[in-house]
């Protein structure tokens, strides 16, 4: 069956932090969108505790970071420390390179309504609360979903061109689909408490990680005055053993939190999963943040995949709905998030090790070696594969430019403007060159192509010389000119969501 009127174009299901995400950059590019979300409020409990330069540098596209970084606090370091306060390793946080700290502790539910507020200011954008997808039917051109009032039980349909299926870890919506995440649910169950700070204490501003094989803990400033501990349950131990205030104090006596300095306003418990889908496309269907993955917290990584996962296939969908790019762009979204996931997950669950002091000798004589060196869960936003031309490294990471997400210094317009790059290039295609204009370079074919989707045009000048053409950047800071540099590149090709797509080194001509 074939059926050619929509509704909208895009449905996201669910609407926590992937599904805004996606609808914030679908809003943004101007596609019809509508959301479906079971409740009307964001959810209560804080879960994830942190974002990175990466995920602030998303934020800034939405137009939304300045507004999200009021509930947030730069992250200045970690360490690991044993019970009897022996100190095994300290982290501090280098300066991001992408136009903000390398790190912040969020309080997640105030993060989460400043960009469902930003969605608010699309009027392509639907959000209908209080209903449920319960069946998603496809054809050549689109889906048809089926659509419940949770209050009502009375049913609708809706018809778009496509669906990101944004339901978080929830089965019976991945059994609608006929999706399994494969991989191991872990049986170490978790406690996690959140306490309201009254009272400062030593070092409560550093990441730390209380490392022990009996009992390692997670305890982490958050956001606004809050605080959180993820503590593991002890053999023999239930969630009916912590069932009050009470029973979950000494917890936090053990770690030298006294009563005067929190109040808990709550506790949840939890199970690691590192599970994952096979396929994160399904016909006109995306698999999108937990519904395609999960990992284990220690790496602060598994809110911030989805955002990502969100706003990969989110440009690429405004691309193809625009009639810009073909329809085969879509098939690069798993290509290049599943590996950047599995990175994550890796060294979340090396992160875990060393908290649950499971490394073996050598292993933490090569770790105190290496803590000089930048760790992998800092090292720069990078894809191995994908839609790019001309990338060099398909199963490791790339040592151009091509794959890699460019830095982010202050920069100038020709008038004088100072603000952070991104503020100069806008939201779609760029080519930058160094100290030549990018398109003097280019053949026919070549900007034939890139003006096909849009793509503008700059040339990079340092702060030391004069501009020539109306539309030039300064580097300020010279980062950006730096990098490029290094890399023995010119001119590059950059993407909506920053990765530079070709280089004049590989090849600048739009990638197929």
């Amino acid at each position: 069956m074939s059926m050619t009127e929509f509704d909208q174009d895009v449905a996201i299901i669910g609407y926590g932090p992937s599904g805004v995400a996606a609808a914030n950059t679908l809003g943004a590019a101007g596609i019809s969108t509508v959301a479906f979300e079971r409740t009307q409020d964001v959810y209560a409990r804080a879960r994830a505790v942190t974002v990175s330069d990466w995920t602030m540098r998303i934020f800034q596209s939405f137009g939304l970071a300045q507004r999200a970084m009021a509930d947030m606090d730069p992250t200045v370091g970690l360490r690991w420390i044993t019970y009897d306060g022996h100190e095994l390793l300290h982290l501090p946080f280098p300066p991001g390179q992408l136009g903000f700290a390398t790190s912040y502790a969020i309080y997640q539910p105030a993060l989460e309504q400043t960009l469902r507020d930003g969605v608010d200011r699309y009027d392509d954008v639907e959000v209908r609360y209080g209903v449920e997808v319960t069946g998603i039917e496809q054809d050549a051109d689109g889906a048809t979903l089926t659509v419940r009032d949770v209050a009502t039980g009375a049913t609708s349909t809706t018809r778009v061109k496509y669906v990101l299926a944004c339901y978080g870890g929830e089965h019976t919506s991945r059994a609608m689909l006929g999706v399994d995440l494969v991989g191991d649910t872990l049986s170490q169950r978790w406690i996690i408490i959140d306490g309201k700070v009254k009272q400062w204490w030593p070092n409560r501003h550093i990441l730390t990680f209380w490392s022990d094989r009996e009992r390692p803990v997670v305890d982490i400033a958050l956001g606004r005055d809050n605080h959180r501990w993820e503590i593991p349950l002890g053999p023999g131990e239930t969630d009916a053993d912590y069932d009050s205030d009470e029973k979950v104090w000494p917890l936090l006596e053990s770690l030298g939190v006294s009563r005067d300095a929190v109040d808990i306003h709550g506790w949840a418990f939890y199970s690691h999963h590192i599970r994952h889908a096979e396929q994160w496309r399904l016909g006109r269907v995306f698999l999108v943040g937990d519904a395609a993955h999960l990992m284990p917290p220690w790496a602060g990584a598994g809110m911030q995949s989805g955002i990502r996962d969100a706003v990969n296939i989110s440009w690429k969908l405004a691309e193809v709905l625009r009639g810009h790019l073909p329809e085969g762009l879509l098939d690069s979204y798993q290509a290049e998030r599943q590996p950047n996931v599995g990175f994550y997950t890796e060294v979340a669950i090396q992160l875990g090790r060393i908290i649950k002091q499971e490394l073996t000798p050598e292993e933490q004589a090569a770790m105190a070696q290496q803590s000089d060196e930048l760790p992998p869960l800092l090292w720069p936003p990078t894809y191995p594969a994908g839609w790019f031309t001309g990338i060099s490294a398909p199963h490791g990471f790339p040592e151009g430019a091509v794959g890699q997400m460019i830095p982010q210094p202050r920069a100038a317009n020709t008038r004088g403007l100072i603000v952070p790059l991104d503020d100069l290039l806008g939201n779609g295609f760029v080519l930058l060159g160094d100290n030549v204009d990018p398109a003097s370079v280019l053949t026919p074919e070549q900007r034939a192509g890139w003006d096909r989707v849009g793509a503008t045009y700059r040339a990079v000048r340092s702060s030391d010389q004069h501009t020539e053409g109306a539309d030039e950047i300064v580097d300020i800071d010279g980062t950006l000119l730096a990098w490029l540099r290094e890399r023995g590149v010119s001119v590059v090709a950059v993407r909506p969501d920053r990765f530079v797509a070709a280089a004049d080194t590989t090849g600048l001509s739009l990638p197929a």
